[in-house]
């Protein structure tokens, strides 16, 4: 593809849009049911360090399940953009956390401890068929997954209405592990996606 960054760019706005207009009702139960099936399948999150995204322009809201795996012994940590050619750094965040606003005025914790994550639950813009993830653009999550040895479990979570034939992915694309939707969890595998039950998934990722 000659210009696959403008195409993204067109593809992010589109479906910007589409998650946008998601009404309130649908929202509301394909959270709940992203929330139901990460908590059934990954109870390994429970002990766990573990990144997640403030929600952002109709994002699906991990909040609910992070409070759930914090309750069971988690420890949760933000993102915060320190350079925008380095990885992420994660901050350490708890209910009442101090916060400031930090890239894309998305709120980050105001400097809170430093931790490294073991696992992320990552939104995505869309999401291809063979695990690949949208984001914004700034490849922010690519270098993050590079950098942390090991490498965290690597969680995309988006809504259905989201999925793409393909993102085009280039050298520096990293797939997911999993993703979540509303419809279920889907194992990233050499042939494409595999839908998983939660038990199975829950099997995996505790071995």
């Amino acid at each position: 593809m000659n210009s696959w960054q403008a195409w993204r760019k067109q593809q992010r706005a589109e479906l910007m849009v589409r998650r946008e207009c998601v009404t309130e009702g649908e929202h509301r139960r394909w959270s709940a049911a992203i929330t139901a099936l990460l908590e059934q399948g990954f109870p390994s999150l429970q002990r766990n360090v573990v990144g997640f995204c403030w929600p952002h322009r109709g994002e699906y809201d991990p909040r609910p399940l992070m409070n759930f795996i914090r309750e069971r012994g988690a420890t949760l940590a933000l993102p915060e953009v320190v350079n925008k050619q380095e990885p992420l750094c994660f901050r350490k965040w708890w209910p009442g956390a101090p916060m400031k606003k930090g890239t894309y005025d998305i709120p980050v914790p105001d400097n809170t401890g430093v931790i490294t994550v073991g696992a992320l639950v990552m939104p995505m813009i869309g999401f291809d068929q063979m695990g690949f993830r949208l984001g914004y653009g700034g490849g922010y999550f690519d270098r993050t997954l590079i950098a942390i040895t090991p490498r965290p479990l690597a969680i995309g979570v988006a809504f259905e209405i989201l999925r793409m034939h393909t993102v085009h992915p280039q050298p520096h694309d990293i797939p997911m592990d999993f993703i979540v939707t509303e419809a279920g969890i889907y194992r990233v595998a050499a042939t494409g996606l595999m839908l998983i039950s939660p038990e199975e998934c829950a099997a995996e990722t505790l071995r």
